[in-house]
């Protein structure tokens, strides 16, 4: 069992960071909101940190989750940081869908400090996160990955690596992107079958088992048909990955039409009040 540091206690972080202590890793917990790190510790056996520095010091593993560019830059370069304190041969592994660029900056930093850095974010959602069942993608280099994976592991069902520093965050771009056309896919024809007057639920039992089978049609067209959205992965934060897609994909040269056009309709849902309805609310866009 190692000792680790897991910075940034949201909806994903705080239950990834119970199943590191689940397993009988030593943990301290650091969150910018200090009594959610208390409450924490208190619920899982751990300790909280006063600092995201004091959460890396002497810590085997570092694990960030936090909103954004912005956010991981602080946490780990600023005032207090966590760059600040980690010890030479130790592994930071960022779970934040942010940046490539940031993940490459970051990734430069570390090995200048001596330490391994993995970018790693995860695809999964809340549930998935609180049940252990996380689908990590990461970049890196293979030593790195392979001393992280075991540790990894405590909370997710897939761990793979997809490349140097950089290739885990354009690879949840790829997740990312799937997923926003297949969102407005499905909320159209949903749409359009209750237009018709269809049992969508003996509709999707059919559909599912074919083609056009996926992930959000068998866990979201009941809520969806139901009008229920108050759950979930939420608009806001989908704005934000695909704002990260988009941008990637200026640097490129590469064209996402579907994207930009999903990444619109979210922003009408936005302008509905419906910032944290789950994504899958474009239907409450076309039935408004």
């Amino acid at each position: 069992m190692a000792k680790v540091g897991f910075i940034g206690l949201g909806v994903m972080g705080y239950p990834m960071a119970g199943h590191l202590a689940a397993v009988g890793h030593d943990v301290t917990a650091f969150n910018r909101t200090a009594s959610k790190a208390d409450a924490w510790a208190k619920e899982h056996g751990g300790n909280a940190a006063s600092t995201p520095a004091e959460a890396a010091k002497d810590a085997d593993f570092v694990f960030c989750c936090v909103g954004n560019d912005d956010d991981l830059r602080s946490v780990t370069l600023g005032d207090n940081g966590a760059f600040q304190a980690i010890k030479k041969g130790a592994i930071l592994i960022d779970n934040t869908t942010a940046s490539a660029n940031i993940a490459r900056e970051l990734g430069n930093e570390a090995a200048k400090a001596g330490f391994g850095f993995l970018d790693a974010p995860v695809s999964g959602g809340q549930a998935g996160a609180e049940n252990g069942q996380l689908t990590v993608m990461c970049g890196g280099d293979q030593t790195t990955f392979d001393a992280a994976k075991p540790v990894i592991e405590a909370f997710a069902r897939m761990v793979g690596l997809m490349g140097d520093t950089g290739a885990g965050q354009m690879t949840k771009m790829l997740n990312q992107i799937c997923i926003a056309g297949l969102m407005q896919g499905l909320a159209e024809a949903i749409h359009l079958g209750k237009a018709a007057g269809l049992d969508i639920e003996k509709v999707v039992d059919v559909i599912s088992k074919g083609a056009a089978g996926s992930w959000q049609m068998e866990n979201r067209h009941k809520t969806m048909d139901a009008g229920e959205y108050n759950h979930g992965f939420a608009v806001d934060w989908m704005r934000k990955d695909l704002a990260i897609c988009l941008e990637e994909a200026k640097e490129q040269g590469v064209s996402l039409p579907v994207t930009a056009l999903v990444d619109q309709f979210y922003a009408d849902v936005q302008r509905m009040g419906g910032n944290r309805w789950d994504t899958s609310s474009l239907l409450a866009r076309l039935e408004k």
